[in-house]
């Protein structure tokens, strides 16, 4: 199963605050962030890393630093949201962004923006996208990032509905997802049920 939902107190009490109508945009990127930085713990818990030798006040002793070289790729918008924590939590982390359009119709998605760092070969790929919904979005996504041989792709979003993850498990099942909630469904109209809204409207206050 590549679906690792993140099942924790702290996730749970900050998911509640995304879900809530009545927080307001102030209140939901208070709680984005304190809800991807607690993904990333889960979502990085694999990278591999060097032992080093560190001096203490008192004596020498061996440590350890992250080997792995991460780079992160938001979605636009709601992907932006998302990048704060990542800068703030891992070292030596390169952003590249994505622009994907979906066509509602058939919710194929298209790309109209790429903008990546020159060296994503053998690196890990993060991409950071809140909502995975029909799935389209991070399939597009995905076969983006593989065109530059990553050493690996996974995706962190905020909650994923059961077609989306089929989607994406069919067409990429390497793709590891890292989510607070698995949704129930989606309506007629592709939103995410329960959800919480549009993410981008909700943080952006638009």
């Amino acid at each position: 199963m590549s679906l690792h939902v993140v099942d924790h107190p702290l996730v749970a009490h900050y998911l509640t605050r995304l879900r809530d109508r009545e927080t307001t945009p102030d209140e939901f990127r208070e709680a984005s962030d304190k809800i991807i930085t607690l993904l990333l713990y889960a979502a990085t818990q694999d990278l591999r890393s060097r032992v080093l030798e560190t001096q203490t006040p008192l004596e020498t002793t061996q440590g350890h630093a992250i080997a792995d070289r991460v780079v992160a790729v938001p979605i636009l918008r709601a992907g932006l949201g998302l990048v704060g924590p990542v800068l703030e939590l891992l070292p030596h982390v390169t952003v590249g962004y994505i622009g994907l359009e979906r066509d509602e119709r058939t919710a194929v998605a298209s790309r109209y923006y790429v903008k990546l760092p020159p060296d994503i070969d053998g690196k890990v790929v993060m991409i950071l996208d809140p909502m995975l919904a029909t799935g389209g979005t991070a399939r597009k996504a995905v076969e983006i990032m593989k065109e530059y041989k990553p050493a690996s792709v996974r995706l962190v979003c905020v909650v994923a509905a059961p077609e989306g993850i089929e989607a994406l498990e069919t067409a990429h099942p390497d793709v590891q997802i890292f989510a607070a909630a698995r949704d129930r469904q989606l309506n007629a109209q592709k939103y995410i049920l329960p959800g919480l809204g549009d993410y981008g409207d909700r943080l952006f206050g638009t």
